[in-house]
């Protein structure tokens, strides 16, 4: 199943599922859901794109962690396709996963999804054993970060890869609107009802991609500097007035000709840190 396939079953699972779709926020104003579509758009075809990329012939046998897997969309893309993976959660997100995989399982082999309510630094996992770890939206949330990436490091195989899918932390918009929101509350506390306990988290920790790089290399990780990858620029207007793929090519074309650009107006960012062999 493609990326734009999904989307469209997936606009009509959130019109039956409230939280969902106040998650999303894909139905808020129909005149932004084209800007918002790229957005999600892009992001997962990242990660398909950097799995087909780099195991073309064994994506099926492939073993995948999904950390911080939030409502398992991700995971349930991959099902679709026939690749399975598990999953880490916390919060709320947890209990809406039975009902979607419910619905999706008219589609697809949703037994292929599994996921968990676990706090990362308690995850159960063994040394070696992951081909390849996803977190979106999740790395700004895990503190102490060197500790998570330990975690993985040592829970990837040789030459396993990490896919980072993230907020740009020099992205000047965006670092006013957090300001605003946290200040400089960087890392805060809370109490998890399903842990039983507080929990430390990342209060939109975001940072720029050298910082990840500079804290990924000090855990070990090699980066792969050809899958640096920028997202969004223009703001929804630009998708009224033009088709999406053509705003989106022209994005592309800007973040790689103009670097001041791409640093601190460009939204997201995403890229892979491998162990090495």
């Amino acid at each position: 199943m493609t990326v734009e396939q999904f989307f469209e079953l997936f606009f009509e699972e959130l019109k039956s599922k409230d939280k969902l779709r106040e998650y999303y926020k894909f139905h808020e104003d129909a005149r932004k859901l084209p800007f918002r579509k790229a957005y999600f758009c892009q992001r997962l075809q990242y990660i398909a794109d950097r799995l087909q990329s780099s195991h073309p012939p064994i994506l099926p046998s492939l073993k995948i962690w999904d950390c911080g897997c939030g409502y398992a969309t991700t995971q349930i893309f991959l099902a679709l396709n026939g690749i399975p993976s598990r999953g880490s959660t916390l919060e709320f997100y947890f209990k809406e996963i039975p009902a979607r995989l419910d619905y999706w399982s008219k589609y697809g082999d949703m037994s292929l999804v599994k996921v968990s309510y676990e706090d990362v630094f308690e995850a159960q996992v063994e040394g070696n054993s992951e081909d390849v770890i996803i977190v979106q939206d999740t790395l700004h949330h895990l503190e102490p970060l060197q500790d998570s990436l330990s975690i993985f490091y040592r829970t990837l195989r040789p030459g396993g890869q990490l896919i980072a899918i993230e907020e740009n932390g020099n992205n000047i918009i965006q670092r006013l609107k957090l300001y605003r929101q946290r200040g400089n509350d960087r890392i805060i506390q809370y109490y998890d009802e399903g842990l039983g306990r507080m929990v430390t988290m990342g209060n939109e920790n975001i940072r720029q991609y050298t910082q990840w790089r500079s804290e990924f290399v000090k855990a070990g990780f090699e980066m792969d500097e050809e899958s640096l990858h920028y997202v969004r620029l223009f703001p929804p207007s630009f998708f009224q007035k033009k088709e999406a793929g053509e705003v989106i090519r022209k994005e592309q074309r800007i973040w790689q000709k103009y670097p001041l650009l791409r640093e601190y107006f460009f939204f997201g960012v995403n890229f892979v840190a491998r162990k090495n062999l």
